[in-house]
C-alpha cells in the first residue's frame, strides 16, 4: 500500500518536472492559454496508478498585478486497492510563465480532513512565507529571504515549457514539500519522435533531462526526462522519473487547447 501510494503521490512532482523555433524565451501568452486542459495517465510497469490533469484558468490579478492561474488535479485509480488520493494544486504564475507568486495545495486525508499548504512570494520585499494546516489548524509556518525568483511544483512545469527552446542548462530555485531546493534542467534541443496511445502517428518532440537534487515523498528524487511537443505550445507529451521502487511514467491521454493537435513527425 505504501509503495503504490508513494507512486501516485510522486505523480504530482513528476508532472511538475515534465512533477520542460527560436533561441529566446517562449512567450508566456503562448504557453498560458486559458482553457487549456491536459490529462495524463500515471503508470508503473504499465499498471495505471491514476491521472493528472492540468488546467490553465483565465488571467486574474494578485496584489494589483496581472497573473496567470493554473490548477493541477491528481486522482488515484479507483481500482487500485487501499489507495485513495485526491489532491488539488493552484498556482498564481507570472505572465512570463517562468516563476510563481502564490501556491496552494489541498490533499484529502483518510480521516476525512484536508492538508492545506500555502506559499507566498513577495519579491519586492525579498521575502517568502510557507504555512501548513491540517484541517483548519495551523501546524507549521516559516518565513525566509528571497534574492531570486522561485517556482512551486506546478509552475515548474510551465517554466520548463517557456525555457524549452533555449538550449541551455538552468538551476531553478523551487519550493517543494515545504522546503527550498534546486532543480537542474538541461534543455539540449534534441528532436525525437514519440508514440503515445492517444495519437495514431509519431509525435515530433523536443527531449530534455535533469536532476532533482532533493528527495520528495517516498524517495522521489534524482534524474528525470521528458518530451514536449516541438511547436509553439511546448505541450508535455511524456515524462519519466524515479521513485524508490522504480520508474514512473506519465503519458498524455487527452487534450483541449485551441487550434492544437500534437505535431506529426516528418
Amino acid at each position: 500500500m505504501v509503495a503504490m501510494r508513494g507512486l501516485a503521490r510522486g505523480a504530482a512532482t513528476l508532472i511538475a518536472l515534465m512533477c520542460v523555433l527560436s533561441t529566446s524565451f517562449a512567450q508566456g501568452s503562448t504557453i498560458l492559454q486559458p482553457g487549456e486542459e491536459l490529462v495524463y495517465r500515471v503508470s508503473y510497469l504499465n499498471v495505471t496508478l491514476g491521472t493528472v490533469k492540468t488546467v490553465v484558468q483565465p488571467y486574474t490579478t494578485l496584489d494589483g498585478r496581472k497573473v496567470g492561474k493554473i490548477k493541477v488535479i491528481i486522482a488515484s485509480h479507483p481500482n487500485i486497492p487501499f489507495v485513495s488520493l485526491n489532491s488539488t494544486y493552484e498556482s498564481w504564475i507570472d505572465t512570463s510563465a517562468t516563476y510563481s507568486y502564490k501556491f496552494n495545495s489541498n490533499t484529502a486525508l483518510s480521516d476525512g480532513t484536508w492538508d492545506f499548504d500555502q506559499y507566498l512570494f513577495d519579491y519586492d520585499a525579498k521575502k517568502a512565507s510557507i504555512e501548513k494546516y491540517r484541517g483548519k489548524v495551523k501546524v507549521a509556518s516559516k518565513e525566509f529571504t528571497v534574492q531570486k525568483r522561485y517556482n512551486d511544483g506546478s509552475t515548474l512545469l510551465f517554466a520548463a515549457r517557456a525555457l524549452l527552446r533555449n538550449n541551455k542548462s538552468y538551476r531553478l530555485r523551487c519550493v517543494i514539500m515545504n522546503d527550498t531546493v534546486n532543480t537542474l534542467i538541461n534543455f539540449e534541443g534534441k528532436r525525437e519522435e514519440v508514440d503515445i496511445d492517444a495519437a495514431n502517428y509519431p509525435i515530433r518532440t523536443v527531449y530534455f533531462a535533469g536532476d532533482a537534487d532533493w528527495t520528495g515523498v517516498y524517495g522521489l528524487t534524482g534524474r528525470f526526462e521528458g518530451w514536449f511537443s516541438d511547436d509553439d505550445a511546448c505541450v508535455p507529451i511524456k515524462a519519466k522519473m524515479r521513485v524508490y521502487v522504480g520508474s514512473v511514467s506519465l503519458e498524455l491521454i487527452s487534450w483541449k487547447r485551441n487550434n492544437w493537435q500534437p505535431p506529426k513527425a516528418n
